[in-house]
């Protein structure tokens, strides 16, 4: 969709103001949610003008679980990822109906401010864009930017052990001030996962992330998530069904249907926990899907 191409450049430029990041910037209006969930989608709808991408999507996310989206092109995954943390207001035609509830608070509603909702839930974009700075500057930057008020010293820590989180730390330690681009493709999404974690958010989204890496590093970059997973709930974008087996929990295949109207409209087929999803599937489209028949 050509909405989709501009969202990375438009973030870069939207960091808004410095404001509190902690949970008390978003509390005093929960309502009601699964107590298990930490994010939770209510007949959500996205449409870009008049075109409807996504119809009547209902999830939850749970803590500490990878959750993989999966479908063929076209099908409203990544506009679904971008709706859980509001990037999709980004895009001047979009708009959301329904709910997001993030620890049972809506994310839409009208006091919620959404350069908050995008530092308590990260994005990490499908082509590595760290900041045209060095490696150190890349995650003090964008802590400080994001609202980090503390020493000298307690940035050095936090920089230490964003990049610790990410597995990054011993191989960039005595290069601090290097370029961030000087890092192979890799190295630069983790440096990027490095960034969005320094924030300290509950979860990570993660649209496509290893679409642009080699086999190995999207090898790192699994084993990154499998680890992130302990403090962190993810939910990843990805066309590699391998990978939604491999690292995830649970599993939401979504489909395009043909409406009345001639319009092709994203819809979500199935959710169960991934080894059901592959083995099991309770709908056609899926095993379709999983087997190869389509997509």
């Amino acid at each position: 969709m050509t909405n989709e191409t501009s969202t990375e450049d438009i973030v870069m430029k939207d960091m808004g103001p410095e404001v509190d990041i902690t949970e008390k910037a978003m509390a005093g209006h929960a309502g009601p949610t699964t107590a298990e969930s930490v994010l939770a989608t209510r007949s959500m709808s996205v449409y870009y003008g008049n075109f409807r991408a996504v119809s009547d999507i209902s999830l939850n996310f749970t803590p500490n679980e990878i959750t993989a989206l999966i479908g063929p092109s076209g099908c409203g995954k990544s506009t679904v990822l971008r709706s859980l943390n509001r990037m999709n207001d980004l895009i001047p035609t979009a708009r959301t109906e329904g709910e997001v509830l993030y620890h049972g608070e809506n994310i839409y509603a009208d006091h919620v401010d959404p350069v908050v909702v995008r530092r308590t839930i990260g994005m990490v974009f499908q082509k590595p864009n760290p900041f045209p700075k060095s490696i150190y500057e890349n995650i003090a930057w964008g802590a400080k930017i994001n609202g980090f008020k503390g020493s000298k010293a307690e940035l050095q820590d936090l920089v230490e052990d964003a990049l610790r989180n990410a597995a990054l730390w011993d191989e960039v330690k005595d290069k601090l001030n290097d370029s961030g681009y000087s890092l192979s493709g890799g190295q630069q999404q983790r440096l990027c996962i490095a960034r969005a974690i320094a924030t300290k958010p509950d979860v990570i989204l993660m649209d496509e992330p290893c679409s642009a890496l080699d086999p190995i590093a999207t090898l790192r970059i699994e084993e990154l998530m499998l680890e992130l997973k302990r403090n962190y709930s993810i939910i990843i974008v990805t066309h590699n069904m391998q990978q939604a087996a491999r690292v995830s929990d649970k599993t939401a295949f979504f489909n395009v249907k043909l409406g009345e109207d001639g319009m092709r409209t994203g819809h979500l087929i199935e959710f169960s926990e991934t080894d059901q999803l592959f083995t099991s599937p309770k709908e056609k489209d899926t095993e379709d899907y999983i087997t190869g028949r389509f997509g």
